[in-house]
């Protein structure tokens, strides 16, 4: 775990942890049916799509970096994925490759321009996002697209059973690529020499450059994975709606950051865990639910997103004048 505290701190993933356990207790009681299998299976199903994408941003934020872009990215890649696949038959594979393709591509576009234009990489990918948003909306005219292949809406489940009530469950394919989603970013950060970079990179940028690191390279890796993945979370969506609109995905930027975020990865770079981002994301998903079943109007929901964001920024300041005032000849 790299983003442990020393002397004697807790982290970042205990106190969270806490937390999340905290407000399942608290959630259960109110509601029961708060833990039932139904409503867990739905929370993973509806969340699929957010956490996919929690687990490239990781990665991006562990670098020093930000990319505010991932939406646009995922809905240029569905739209265009989906089109081909309406109009010439296309199967799983080929709109994986469609969809993969262009979002590793847009990524590669957001690395480069970080890397060569030595401006902050929010203000870049916001920038690229409104530039990707704005051809999306112009191409399609805002156009949904509702008629979707009929292979698309088989479902692609494992370990599907029922229980005696005739209730079916079943690991559906956004359950699974979700799974899959944490358990590579938890490879690459933890298990190559990749991940290796990526933390020194955001630890300390000079320090990479001096002992040989290429961070334009790193940089390209980096948010071209975020494209990637961005890309690749489009087609979990779309199988989940069966619907594809190029004004859905845009706006759920909050959400993913929040989770990144609250799970310790630092806005500054060089710390950051998937653990973390699991719990965070768990957290930002419970709360959800749980207003949601509470008949809490979602238009607060936003709301104690931001609050959210706001206390564990706060909470992350803290630490760090804190580790400032005990670090040897600081204080």
């Amino acid at each position: 775990m790299r983003n442990a505290t020393r002397g004697g701190r807790a982290p970042q993933e205990l106190w969270l942890g806490l937390v999340v356990l905290g407000m399942v207790v608290v959630l259960t009681a109110l509601r029961p049916n708060f833990l039932s299998v139904q409503n867990v299976l739905e929370m993973l199903n509806a969340t699929a799509f957010n956490g996919i994408l929690v687990s490239g941003l990781l990665v991006v934020l562990i670098a020093g970096g930000i990319d505010i872009s991932f939406a646009a990215v995922a809905s240029v890649a569905q739209y265009a994925a989906l089109t081909v696949a309406n109009a010439s038959g296309a199967g799983w594979g080929e709109i994986v490759a469609i969809a993969g393709g262009i979002g590793l591509a847009l990524g590669l576009v957001n690395g480069f321009l970080v890397s060569t234009l030595g401006i902050a990489s929010i203000i870049v990918t916001i920038a690229t996002q409104s530039v990707i948003y704005g051809i999306l909306l112009t191409v399609t005219r805002g156009q949904d697209i509702f008629t979707l292949p009929a292979w698309f809406g088989d479902p692609v489940d494992l370990f599907v059973t029922t229980d005696a009530k005739g209730n079916v469950y079943a690991i559906s394919l956004q359950i699974w690529a979700l799974v899959l989603a944490f358990a590579s970013a938890w490879f690459l950060l933890n298990r190559t020499h990749f991940g290796r970079q990526v933390f020194a990179l955001g630890g300390n940028p000079e320090a990479a450059r001096r002992v040989g690191f290429g961070t334009t390279r790193l940089n390209l890796l980096v948010y071209g994975y975020m494209g990637l993945v961005a890309g690749l979370a489009s087609l979990v969506q779309a199988q989940y709606t069966q619907s594809v609109s190029p004004t859905a995905l845009v706006g759920r930027e909050l959400e993913v950051v929040a989770a990144a975020v609250l799970g310790g990865a630092s806005l500054d770079g060089g710390h950051g865990s998937v653990l973390g981002a699991i719990l965070g994301l768990a957290l930002v998903v419970i709360m959800k639910n749980g207003l949601a079943l509470l008949g809490v109007s979602s238009y607060w929901t936003d709301f104690f997103t931001g609050l959210v964001i706001v206390a564990a920024v706060a909470g992350m300041a803290a630490r760090a004048r804190r580790r400032w005032h005990d670090s040897p000849g600081l204080a």
